[in-house]
């Protein structure tokens, strides 16, 4: 498709800061992005998190309006698809696959943020991170990745030292190891025994947008 353009991915790379509008829409080919919100004192919270199941920018794109989030990059990649928003609206008009892969799963992401915000009320840190961490494992696809104090705290909501304790309660579990920023999976059927059930209505919410696709397929 001549209207797609291939680059790399950096980490910790914003794609996109809040109340600008979006040239682009991303289609991460590896790694994985954070939509997050940004509130007035600078801080930010992930909402969602987005790999090569999906895409960053299609509600922008879609109605042309200035997004109040932020795009980070949250785990780099050398390969990944992007459009102008100009393009992407062609496609989809034409509503052909593309329309129904991008609105089967601009669905599944509206679901997984209602799911995400009951997750934030309802259950613990530790629970969260599990759930953190196993969607990144799924997305880099290998068991060690990077992973600051910081950055886990932005993405759970929580304070760095109490996500220095739940990390530190994982580890001495033998679940995780953590040094110098970097995360490594040491179990991961215990760390989806610690996980909410969150893990599984998303995984849950995938399944059923490829099997939408694959029944039309047929």
């Amino acid at each position: 498709m001549a209207s797609v353009e291939v680059i790399p991915l950096r980490l910790k790379e914003l794609l996109h800061v809040p109340d600008e509008h979006l040239p682009y829409v991303y289609f991460p080919g590896g790694g994985f992005l954070s939509l997050l919100n940004v509130m007035e004192d600078g801080g930010m919270v992930e909402v969602a998190t987005i790999g090569q199941e999906g895409a960053a920018g299609v509600f922008e794109a879609m109605d042309g309006s200035a997004s109040p989030s932020a795009i980070m990059v949250q785990a780099e990649t050398d390969t990944c698809y992007r459009m102008t928003r100009e393009a992407f609206r062609r496609e989809m008009d034409r509503r052909g696959e593309f329309y129904h892969l991008l609105t089967d799963y601009a669905h599944a992401l509206i679901g997984f943020i209602m799911q995400s915000a009951a997750c934030n009320a309802l259950h613990s840190v530790e629970q969260r991170l599990a759930r953190w961490l196993l969607m990144a494992h799924d997305r880099v696809g290998r068991d060690q990745f990077p992973l600051t104090q910081e950055g886990a705290a932005m993405m759970l909501g929580a304070s760095r030292s109490t996500v220095t304790l739940v990390a530190g309660t994982l580890q001495k579990a033998g679940l995780i190891t953590y040094r110098r920023g970097t995360i490594t999976i040491q179990s991961r059927e215990q760390l989806e025994a610690a996980s909410c059930e969150c893990y599984g209505t998303w995984m849950g919410l995938l399944r059923q947008m490829m099997e939408r696709s694959r029944l039309r397929g047929q």
